[in-house]
């Protein structure tokens, strides 16, 4: 796997996909930086070496439109902040402008090109568009994780132009192995928690895991399809009622595999999907008519920490309750501080993919887990066993 530091940047000029698909409020403030502090450390050794930084990236879905709300001269301010460089910017991402901004760039020079996706034949993979965008920079980096799953002309196809200079960068690199470590290597028990509605979204996760994990743990809204294919009584929760054979074959795949499922034994159902409603904990499979489990319950949550801190390697990927409301949202606070507990006795803890990630920033986990994935789409795809289009076309 070759990274950034099997190139020296001295003199030259790197071409790096970035990540910088941030938030914008009203006034097109940058409102989570996260994903620009995440592409620093990359961006600062090519500065340190001597090289200079030409950085593309997209905003939004412009669908191939200039449209001036997604213009990334609204993230300007901030990366200069975060870099710790007045970072220059190019009006085009391709052509006469984009070419003379980076014929101008000096060694120590930072230079953000203009959203990739004003051009439709980014998102079309277009190869004379990735041809245009390989003129800009002498070696090719990609440190953009949360679009690795797309093979578009920026992540993908540009990599073509370089046969001997590309590279992953720290970002990217880091993801691969917090994957790897879960998926390939981790020290056993390897745990993984999955929470979140559906089952059907979850479906080729689970069954990618089955063969590298010894404990899965079943959380949130999922639950109750496992737990009314069952024959349990669920109330009005969430149910995916034509997916029950489907949970039924998961626990059976499991026990032939010898891996432990733990689902919740209670939970906390309230009269309505509501922060003011009427709650009680009762058993998971006994949930009266006019209910809807919402939260995990007090049983479950001990059932659930014994394994957890037992376990050497965890992945954590989806609530186990309705955490945007703050009276369903102990079950998910308490898994977290759970997986803290496991990190600081020595484990290594993934958290991945949108509400799990989303939940750890809200609460205070972010720097108490291993590593907090920065890609929903690609996170999960990685973990279905999917080799990603834009890290297979660095390992070319």
């Amino acid at each position: 796997m070759r990274t950034i530091d099997d190139f020296n940047f001295k003199d030259k000029k790197a071409l790096v996909r970035v990540d910088f698909n941030v938030p914008l409020n009203e006034e097109l403030k940058v409102t989570d930086a996260t994903r620009i502090e995440a592409a620093k450390p990359t961006i600062i050794k090519i500065l340190e070496d001597g090289g200079s930084a030409v950085l593309m990236s997209h905003l939004g879905r412009p669908k191939g439109q200039v449209n001036d709300s997604m213009s990334l001269k609204h993230i300007l301010n901030k990366a200069s902040e975060i870099i710790g460089v007045q970072v220059k910017f190019a009006e085009n991402c391709v052509g006469e402008k984009a070419e003379a901004a980076v014929a101008a760039l000096k060694p120590g020079e930072v230079l953000l090109l203009e959203n990739l996706r004003f051009h439709a034949e980014e998102e079309q993979g277009d190869e004379a568009f990735a041809e245009q965008l390989s003129k800009l920079g002498d070696i090719y980096v990609n440190d953009a994780f949360g679009t690795a799953h797309r093979a578009h002309a920026s992540t993908t196809i540009v990599a073509r132009f370089f046969p001997e200079k590309k590279c992953f960068g720290y970002l990217l690199a880091r993801e691969i192995e917090a994957i790897d470590k879960v998926m390939k290597s981790g020290e056993k028990p390897v745990t993984a928690i999955l929470g979140g509605a559906k089952v059907s979204s979850k479906i080729t996760i689970i069954e990618n895991i089955l063969d590298k994990v010894d404990n899965l743990i079943i959380g949130g809204g999922m639950t109750y399809t496992f737990v009314k294919a069952q024959g349990g009584r669920i109330g009005d929760s969430i149910c995916e009622d034509d997916k029950q054979d489907l949970a039924l074959s998961i626990l059976e795949k499991a026990k032939s595999r010898g891996v432990n499922v733990y689902l919740p034994v209670d939970v906390v159902a309230a009269d309505a999907f509501d922060n003011n409603a009427e709650t009680k904990v009762c058993p998971v499979d006994q949930i009266p008519d006019g209910w809807q489990g919402l939260d995990a319950g007090p049983q479950t949550l001990e059932n659930f920490k014994k394994v957890i801190l037992e376990s050497r390697t965890l992945l954590w990927n989806g609530p186990v309750g309705v955490f945007e409301m703050e009276r369903f949202a102990k079950g998910t606070i308490a898994l977290g501080e759970f997986i803290e507990e496991a990190t600081k006795n020595g484990a290594f803890s993934l958290v991945g993919g949108g509400d799990s990630v989303a939940a750890v920033k809200q609460f205070g986990f972010e720097d108490k887990v291993s590593y907090v994935s920065t890609g929903g789409g690609a996170m999960l795809e990685s973990l279905e066993g999917k080799t990603l289009p834009g890290i297979a076309a660095i390992l070319k």
